[in-house]
């Protein structure tokens, strides 16, 4: 595989971790930029690791990472909680999911695994970044309304995780 082709496979991969990371930035619009700068960090990581999960342990990862897989949305009295850690993990595994599909399949192709991975995980984590500045610029234009868009992206998300 190219690096072109690997290129356009982690634009393809970082697709869901942009949709989330600008969510993010609507719902946990007041936390501090250290914190919303895990966001790139998290989800670039998990969109390296799960290929490297595939390409080694192929259909018994998939089997229990379908069985843990859940989608949680939760606030308090219409407000934001904090953006956790554990958040961070769940919504970047979530987001990596078609990522391990991708492990799976570069099993059976002549690609240069460390490259493959390396370029994925870091283009979906400059994606997120871009999403981070988009969704923060939105979020001041969008005001009180951006909070509620950011909850029906991850319940859209979630719903379309769980549906398959």
């Amino acid at each position: 595989m190219s690096i072109a082709g690997i290129f356009i496979l982690g634009l393809a991969l970082s697709a869901a971790a942009f949709a989330v990371t600008i969510s993010n930035s609507f719902v946990y619009g007041g936390e501090r930029r250290s914190r919303l700068l895990l966001m790139p960090l998290f989800f670039g990581a998990f969109q390296a690791l799960m290929p490297l999960l595939g390409y080694y342990l192929g259909e018994l990862a998939a089997e229990l990472i379908e069985a843990c897989q859940v989608a949680v949305v939760s606030g308090k009295d219409g407000s934001a909680s904090r953006l956790t850690i554990a958040t961070l993990l769940f919504q970047a595994v979530a987001t990596a999911i078609d990522a391990f599909a991708v492990g799976v399949s570069l099993r059976a192709m002549a690609v240069n695994l460390p490259l493959a991975v390396g370029v994925i995980g870091l283009t979906t984590a400059a994606c997120c970044v871009v999403a981070l500045a988009i969704g923060r610029r939105l979020g001041c234009l969008l005001g009180d309304r951006a909070e509620v868009a950011g909850g029906v992206v991850l319940v859209i998300i979630g719903l379309r995780a769980f549906l398959g």
